[in-house]
């Protein structure tokens, strides 16, 4: 299985979780029409409709096949392993899961802030009702065409997630993990993330590669290793740019801009993200930038249940950074700019808006906290307290989510709204100039990668162009590879190596015949000498009888060479043998020994001699055949 990524999309559904009371959200009319009445579950905002429960999420497609099969996992980056716990916990699945080392504890984080996030402000009831195909279809959109929301569950505990994660083997980069001697895989670093990786499985005569999630920008991970992706018979694409249109530079300096001019004005500046990842580059930004805006003053607040681990994660993970931060770290000096802010105070950062931060807290500042979905964690409470003035600025970094889906249950909402998608992974032009130097045989991917976005159909720029075209795929759809295991390799022991006498057959090439035994265990295959059977010892009591091992014989000698017919011609006129007709044939020679009523078919693969009752002649005749061959 490659990668388990969760779907929160499915969370905007939902009415916000606010840390304290929120007498706007407790106030907010059900919904009703007609005979059907979801007034307890489902809630009406701003003209939209929003499910007043715990928020659930969309798992990965688990009717497609029994997931307690599965054998491996690959996980490419920690955004992608959101969904281990569901898994691994809940299918029956026995297998190993590998990631490497900062892909699991950076994984691990982001998965105990999202238990924390659900766990400290619990809902009681359990909204189902809506749930029903026939009462769905009568909602209003864009609940009315969520996808599959029978399935959605509740967020898993921390309990299933150490239970999940003790599942996981750690590799390194370009380390050869062999599985079942059928196949090696090997991580290699794809440059978008700390300890995110590409995958290479390969066979010794086959070779896929799993290109997920990759960056060529130069950023704070380790380098995208594009050599390793060379002569792959399929490469599979998936976790292209979703803003392939926006520069992740120009993007960083709107960012950096907006939150100056909102600074300045006297407003605050809430930055919804993740606690791993683009956080580290805006931080860094922002490093340089508060110096010539005039903002040493100013406070930066990181606000998250895991904040102190993730900050301190970025810092160690010194093998898995690029080689300007690793330098760095010989000085030594910590890779990452934010140690600095946090020393000299320009940086706090706390656990939740209660304690420390409550009485620390001061204005106008910049608030980077989570979730970027606005349904859960302290982000709420900030779109709360500062949705209704219009000094303040919320900036959306985050690419998962639709802004304008994020703020529909704020609405009406006074504060300003920037949208700075800042994502670095490969975009079409990036992709396609990869191709070209990979060169791989077939390339696998969704389908929406063959098609311009439905809202830019003009764009032919915004989708893949490549010859021959790619496979593409659908969900739920299952695709052939283009390509079969046509060969095996086999060993052979030293001993029964060193008993072979080749011949020549044709300049530079040498043929043995071979008798071994061939044995194959876990998929690998080698030839052992023929065990010698073993002496009967002499008794004369009766031994019942039992089955006699069969008797190794000798193999016939192969023979190799053509018979040239001239010189064929020749010798059997020098034995006497001289009315032959010659016939041609499409495949050789059919000579017709007419006084002796014989035939002889001389073809490129074997030679037939047809002799009626005349044994003497068709020994002759083949002794003079053997003549021109040579035994092997």
């Amino acid at each position: 299985m490659l990668d388990c990524g969760l779907d929160t999309t499915s969370v905007l559904h939902f009415l916000p979780l606010p840390l304290v009371h929120s007498p706007r959200l407790s106030k907010l009319p059900g919904w009703h029409s007609g005979t059907v009445n979801l007034e307890k579950e489902v809630k009406e905002c701003a003209g939209r409709v929003f499910v007043d429960s715990q928020p659930e999420f969309c798992l990965p497609e688990r009717d497609l096949l029994d997931l307690s099969t599965i054998d491996v996992i690959l996980i490419s980056n920690y955004h992608c392993m959101m969904a281990l716990p569901y898994i691994t916990e809940h299918t029956g699945f026995t297998g190993t899961v590998y990631a490497t080392e900062p892909t699991l504890q950076i994984g691990r984080l982001l998965m105990e802030e999202l238990v924390n996030f659900m766990e400290r402000v619990p809902k009681a009831q359990s909204a189902t009702c809506w749930k029903n195909k026939e009462i769905q279809r009568m909602l209003p959109g864009p609940l009315k065409d969520a996808v599959d929301g029978r399935s959605w569950k509740r967020c898993y505990t921390m309990q299933e997630v150490n239970s999940a994660l003790s599942k996981v083997q750690l590799v390194g980069y370009s380390q050869k993990v062999e599985l079942f001697g059928a196949v090696q895989i090997s991580p290699l670093s794809s440059g978008y993330s700390l300890g995110s990786s590409n995958w290479v499985i390969q066979s010794h005569y086959e070779k896929v590669s799993y290109v997920s999630g990759s960056s060529l920008l130069t950023t704070h991970p380790q380098p995208m290793d594009q050599s390793s992706l060379k002569n792959s018979d399929v490469l599979i694409l998936t976790g292209l740019c979703q803003m392939p249109t926006a520069n992740p530079d120009g993007m960083l300096g709107e960012f950096c801009s907006n939150l100056a001019m909102t600074i300045r004005a006297g407003g605050n500046v809430l930055v919804p993200c993740y606690s791993s990842g683009v956080i580290y580059d805006l931080l860094e930004c922002l490093y340089q930038f508060i110096d010539s805006a005039n903002l040493g003053t100013t406070p930066f607040y990181f606000i998250s249940p895991v904040a102190n681990s993730s900050l301190e994660f970025s810092q160690i993970f010194a093998e898995w950074l690029c080689h300007n931060k690793q330098t760095k770290v010989y000085l030594p000096e910590p890779p990452f700019p934010h140690a600095e802010l946090i020393q000299t105070n320009k940086l706090k950062h706390y656990p939740s808006i209660h304690g420390d931060f409550s009485s620390e807290f001061r204005q106008p500042c910049v608030v980077f906290t989570g979730h970027p979905s606005l349904r859960f964690g302290d982000v709420v409470h900030f779109m709360e307290l500062w949705g209704k003035s219009s000094l303040n600025t919320i900036i959306f970094t985050e690419p998962d989510f639709s802004y304008l889906d994020a703020l529909a249950p704020y609405q009406p909402l006074a504060m300003k709204c920037v949208y700075c998608p800042i994502d670095t992974r490969l975009n079409f032009h990036q992709v396609s100039k990869l191709l070209k130097e990979v060169q791989p045989l077939h390339v696998v991917c969704p389908e929406q990668y063959t098609q311009p976005p439905a809202t830019q159909s003009h764009r032919s720029d915004l989708m893949l162009e490549l010859q021959p075209p790619p496979m593409a795929y659908r969900r739920c759809s299952v695709l052939n590879l283009p390509f079969r295991r046509r060969y095996e390799r086999v060993y052979i022991l030293p001993e029964l190596a060193n008993s072979l006498v080749p011949s020549e057959i044709k300049p530079g090439v040498s043929v043995a015949t071979v008798s071994a035994v061939l044995h194959s265990k876990d998929n690998k295959h080698t030839l052992q000498s023929v065990p010698k059977p073993p002496p009967a010892a002499p008794s004369k009591k009766r031994k019942r009888v039992m089955e006699e091992p069969p008797m190794m014989l000798a193999p016939k000698p192969l023979l190799s060479g053509a018979v040239p017919l001239e010189a064929f011609l020749a010798t059997l006129q020098k034995h006497g043998i001289t009315e032959v007709k010659v016939e041609e044939t499409a495949d050789g020679h059919i000579l017709h020994l007419q006084a002796e009523d014989t035939l002889i078919q001389l073809e490129e693969d074997g030679t037939h001699i047809v002799c009626d009752n005349n044994e003497l002649l068709r020994t002759t005749l083949r002794d003079l055949v053997l003549r021109f061959l040579q035994k092997l």
